[in-house]
């Protein structure tokens, strides 16, 4: 069998449905399975078992004889939350715990890290392992991701196979229950839907257009492909990057929006919001390299397909991947 731990968020219930297009059913699902805006994430799709997140270390103990692979993608996500003591419960040490089990039995582990660790990118964006300790995240959240990288690379005792993957701005189906942590193109459909326009922050460096900030958008199918990739591989533990590879700007995702919803482009810029204006991030671009050099060798959705499949196939008509 197969665990996806947050199989009732974004990430998580994306992989659950490609785990069953390839014929994987045997999927035992974890979360918090209280927040009824996610039951629909999962309702439909094929798995063995549900757990919830409390009870997992203990089923994982009694049950590993059965378990092929381990996706750790469940974690708190919230950029805005400050409360570090909620980081180092749902993020740090829960890891730890999941990361210690998985070594003791020997069961392969793929846990979710962040592209928040990288900070204001003044390291630059490699994943280098070497990097990794001089790396000064924003927020608590890049934090808890960060310091988890830093415990599992000391770590003596490791599981068999194991990867830690950096993702980066991620979009797609199923982020419906996420509010403001929702993606871009998520909040970019509801305000053009709402209003016939768009709503991008101003810039407040010269050196940026408004609009003009860049990011590395990567399709949720293709964070699911590589996921799955991994699974079949099982070599070259580490830590990797999971972007497109490719930045862009925001004005580019607005106007493919409005294109694929087939409306003239509308944008308006506003400031800057004061309590996040001085943590804000004006570039990210994944170095794909290390992933490449491992044999991936599936090419990533351009931001133009991306957008056109997400909007298309599932925002237009409220629907779940």
């Amino acid at each position: 069998m197969i665990i996806v731990t947050g199989a009732a968020g974004f990430i998580g219930s994306c992989l659950l449905a490609r785990l069953n297009e390839e014929g994987y059913n045997d999927v035992v699902i974890v979360d918090d399975f209280s927040n009824a805006k996610k039951e629909k994430n999962f309702s439909g799709k094929k798995y063995s078992r549900k757990v919830e997140r409390k009870e997992f270390h203990y089923w994982l103990r009694d049950n590993h004889r059965f378990v092929q692979f381990v996706f750790h993608l469940g974690a708190r996500t919230d950029t805005t939350e400050f409360n570090r003591d909620i980081f180092d419960e749902l993020n740090l040490n829960y890891s730890k715990d999941v990361w210690n089990i998985c070594a003791e039995f020997g069961i392969p582990l793929v846990y979710a890290s962040s592209a928040a660790t990288y900070g204001g990118g003044e390291n630059g964006y490699k994943d280098d392992h070497d990097l990794i300790e001089r790396l000064k995240p924003l927020n608590p959240y890049g934090d808890s991701k960060n310091e988890f990288d830093k415990w599992a690379l000391a770590q003596h005792k490791q599981p068999g196979f194991w990867a830690g993957l950096k993702f980066f701005n991620v979009y797609g189906p199923n982020e419906y229950h996420k509010g403001r942590m929702a993606s871009v193109v998520f909040h970019a459909f509801n305000q053009i839907k709402a209003s016939g326009k768009m709503k991008l922050f101003r810039s407040h460096k010269k050196e940026y257009a408004d609009g003009g900030q860049l990011r590395d958008f990567v399709y949720v199918k293709d964070v699911t492909s590589v996921c799955m990739f991994l699974m079949h591989h099982r070599k070259n533990s580490g830590i990797y990057n999971l972007g497109s590879g490719k930045a862009r700007t925001f004005r580019d995702l607005a106007e493919n929006t409005f294109k694929s919803m087939q409306r003239k482009p509308e944008i308006e810029f506003i400031d800057t919001p004061e309590d996040i204006r001085d943590k804000y991030q004006y570039f990210t671009e994944a170095d794909m390299s290390k992933l490449f050099s491992i044999g991936y060798k599936e090419k990533f959705h351009t931001l133009e397909e991306g957008i056109s499949d997400y909007v298309g196939n599932y925002l237009t008509n409220n629907k779940i991947w």
